[in-house]
């Protein structure tokens, strides 16, 4: 099976990461999406990961009417800092049957080189790099090139332009401020009944 791997905090879930999933997936013809919440991010090291169970749960709510889109919980289950290459070897083991896409956002790819063992990802996964803007793609191609050395395989995938961050979610929740109509109604009304991300 071609299996696309949509990583993420998820705090919380959103049409941004759903609409990049959902283009994945018939760009790249997926059999399947997954859906991995991390435990603590490395990137983002000063953020709560003690809500674990409303992330889950969140992206059960946001999948649950899609048939392709998964949930896989093993960076939670794993706890610790979450590394994509430690991801990848265990899902290569596991599942040495499926053929994996690492889905990532045109920012990621440019401080890809600084991730934690980018070659052991590459050996594993092809990247799948979603384009919001056609202005970035020549930038893009000249980050592609470079990481030959990581024997990188690189797909650029063709994504509506929705500019959504979790961060301006949670402080528009904050400020008690609207979020319709940028994440799912089943996720918004669970941030309501749990009083999640609200001073």
């Amino acid at each position: 099976m071609r299996i696309g791997l949509m990583g993420g905090t998820f705090r919380p879930i959103h049409y941004g990461h759903l609409i990049i999933a959902e283009n994945a997936r018939e760009q790249l013809h997926l059999d399947e999406v997954w859906f991995i919440p991390n435990h603590s991010s490395p990137f983002k090291v000063s953020e709560h990961t003690d809500d674990a169970d409303d992330r889950i749960k969140m992206v059960e709510l946001a999948i649950q009417n899609h048939p392709y889109f998964k949930i896989n919980t093993l960076e939670i289950e794993r706890s610790g800092i979450s590394y994509s290459y430690q991801t990848l070897e265990w899902l290569h083991e596991h599942y040495p049957e499926h053929e994996f896409f690492f889905i990532m956002g045109g920012d990621s790819l440019e401080k890809f080189e600084t991730w934690y063992y980018p070659e052991i990802i590459c050996q594993y996964a092809t990247l799948a790099v979603a384009i919001r803007n056609d202005n970035d793609m020549d930038q893009l191609k000249k980050y592609a090139k470079n990481y030959q050395s990581f024997g990188a395989k690189i797909v650029f995938l063709e994504t509506p332009n929705f500019s959504v961050s979790s961060s301006e979610l949670r402080d528009r929740i904050a400020q008690g401020k609207t979020v319709r109509y940028q994440l799912p109604d089943a996720v918004i009304e669970y941030i309501r009944s749990h009083h999640l991300y609200q001073t």
